[in-house]
């Protein structure tokens, strides 16, 4: 059993090319038929961020952070590795049961369909990043040494996405009603991590609790790395536990996928 993370990493970079042929096709059939094709990937969230803007700094006229931090800077450094984590799990949860037809007629590594998901919302990620830095740039946040811990959170979000979602795609093919559990848990989620509020917020006793989300150890740190100097391993009991939480789902994913995937086409 120890080998199996292996033999799952061999045969992903073995299926590389097929891996970029299959995401670019997923992002082509994503929009077929629209106007604007590929255009609205970017388009709904840039319209989420732009009404946050509106309603928190226009219509509330929000007021900088205890630390300094201009509100919308603060509220979008940690919305956009929320969407990226919420809309990739969200579509790799069904990656296998939209992709039925292909898992029972054709013989391929069908853990790759969710790692297709990933990829193709990565790519849209990374030009959010891009906005979240101009954004930074503009309320006077130039870049610095700590901008270069945005990719080791990406690297985070990545690795517990790529376990969550085996575990998830291959546990729906048999129970649907993971879907719906999976969208409420994201919207529950949404309001349990603190992107629109900050911990301090809580008392100090009780805000371990909110560190035990993983997601939070990634919302904060692409918040910290764009509005403050602290570094990731300053706190290296946070670090610990999301690694050790990661990869054991992680893990946990690779199990649970490589005994339920001889059934797939049966149930399907």
């Amino acid at each position: 059993m120890y080998k199996l993370p292996f033999i799952f990493v061999r045969d992903i970079y073995s299926s590389r090319e097929l891996l970029r042929t299959m995401t670019k096709r997923d992002l082509q059939n994503r929009y077929l038929g629209s106007l604007l094709g590929g255009v609205w990937a970017f388009i709904q969230p840039l319209v989420t961020l732009l009404v946050m803007w509106f309603v928190f700094q226009v219509g509330f006229k929000a007021q900088p952070t205890p630390d300094g931090v201009p509100f919308t800077l603060w509220l979008v450094s940690a919305m956009i590795p929320w969407f990226f984590f919420s809309e990739t799990l969200s579509n790799a949860t069904n990656s296998i049961i939209d992709q039925a037809d292909v898992v029972k007629k054709i013989v391929f590594k069908v853990s790759l369909l969710p790692i297709v998901k990933i990829i193709s919302a990565l790519i849209i990620h990374l030009f959010f990043i891009g906005i979240l830095l101009s954004i930074a740039i503009a309320y006077g946040y130039y870049p610095t040494l700590n901008w270069l811990q945005i990719p080791y959170f990406l690297f985070c979000s990545l690795v517990l996405l790529l376990g969550i979602s085996w575990i998830t795609s291959s546990i729906v093919v048999f129970f649907r009603d993971i879907g719906q559990v999976v969208a409420v848990v994201i919207q529950l989620g949404f309001w349990g991590t603190p992107i629109f509020w900050q911990v301090g917020m809580i008392p100090e006793q009780y805000q371990w609790l909110f560190k035990l989300n993983p997601v939070f150890y990634i919302t904060e740190g692409y918040r910290n790395s764009v509005t403050t100097d602290i570094w990731f391993w300053e706190d290296a009991s946070w670090t610990s536990y999301y690694w050790l939480v990661t990869v054991f789902i992680l893990l946990i994913g690779i199990i649970c996928f490589k005994k339920l995937k001889p059934h797939f086409a049966d149930v399907l």
